[in-house]
This record gives C-alpha cells, structure tokens and sequence, in this order.
C-alpha cells in the first residue's frame, strides 16, 4: 500500500521508470476487475482480462495524469475499461464490422436474450445524463458495474460513507432502470 503511494508520487513528479514499476503491483488486481467485468459481456466476444488491463493501463500511463491515491487510480482505470467496453461495442455496431449480424451458437440458442452490446451503449448514454444531474452517483455505478467494486470499497474510493454510497447506489439503480425502460433498452 506505501509502496504504491510512492509510485504514484514518483510519477506525479515526472520520473520515467516509476510507471514501470506500477503495474507490477497492480496488475494482478486490474486483472480481477476485467475478468468480472467481461463475465458480463457475450459469448464468443474476443476480448480478453488480460488484453483489457493492458489497453486500460497504456491509456492511463499515456494521459501523464497524476493520481493522489490508489482510490483515485483504482476509479480512472474503472473508467479506461468502460471506455474501452463502450468504444467496443460501438465499433461492433458498425455496419464494417458486421453491424446488424449476430452470432449464433445453435446449441446454446436463446431467443429472449438481451441484445448485450445495446444495453452497454444504452448505459453508457443513461450514465452521461446521470453524470450530468449526480456527478457522485454515476461514480458509485461506475466503480460498482465496471470496476466490480463493492459498495464499502467503492466508498472508500471516493472517500464518502458506506450509507452515502448505498443511498447513492439505490438512487443510481432507480434512475438508471427508468431511463433505460423509457429507451426501451434490454427489451426485445
């Protein structure tokens, strides 16, 4: 935990081999946070725990943002990996990368299943207007879908309480359905 701290202030103050020695001692950790996040995503998708840490991790080090503690780089990598999985989704919808087509496995075959990649961009667009209106809800949602955090680590993160973050999270959840039902997304 020190140790981390320290890196995070060698990079803060420019030193080039610091951010070397971050990942070491986060990796493992970034890892368990893309692995729960892509058990929500299809079937069959090709990204990988590994290859998402990976893109995350060279889109913080590349931005040369400085971070004030492991909750503060723990919340900007939650936030690479979700724009990772939207910019993903996005590109998939692309009519160049096969648009309209689904794939099917015939023998897992489910005809009521929600279309994954239009819920994610559905989120996404729900979670701006959020953003917009509760900076500190959409956080909590962030850190809690896309970083797989709980709520006692996510309001640790953001330096609130346990209560604030739950009363967030329960405020979060009920905006974020009714906008999505108005949309009409994850219904076919």
């Amino acid at each position: 935990m020190a140790e981390l701290a320290r890196i995070l202030s060698l990079i803060e103050q420019g030193d080039p081999q610091a951010s070397e020695k971050l990942l070491p001692l986060v990796y493992q950790e970034l890892r368990q946070l893309a692995a729960r996040r892509l058990t929500h995503e299809p079937a069959g998708q090709t990204l990988q725990p590994t290859a998402l840490v990976h893109e995350a991790y060279l889109r913080l080090v590349d931005e040369g943002q400085c971070w004030n503690s492991r909750g503060h780089f723990f919340s900007a990598a939650a936030e690479a990996m979700r724009r990772i999985l939207v910019e993903k989704a996005r590109r998939k919808q692309r009519l160049r990368h096969g648009g309209g087509r689904k794939r099917l496995d015939l023998d897992d075959l489910d005809l009521t299943g929600p279309a994954v990649d239009e819920d994610l961009l559905a989120l996404d667009e729900a979670l701006v207007h959020l953003e917009a209106e509760e900076p500190t809800a959409a956080q909590v949602v962030k850190l809690r879908f896309f970083a797989g955090l709980g709520v006692e680590e996510a309001a640790r993160t953001l330096g609130i309480s346990v209560r604030t973050a739950n009363r967030h999270w329960t405020f979060a959840r009920a905006w974020l359905f009714q906008q999505l039902r108005q949309t009409g997304a994850g219904e076919e």
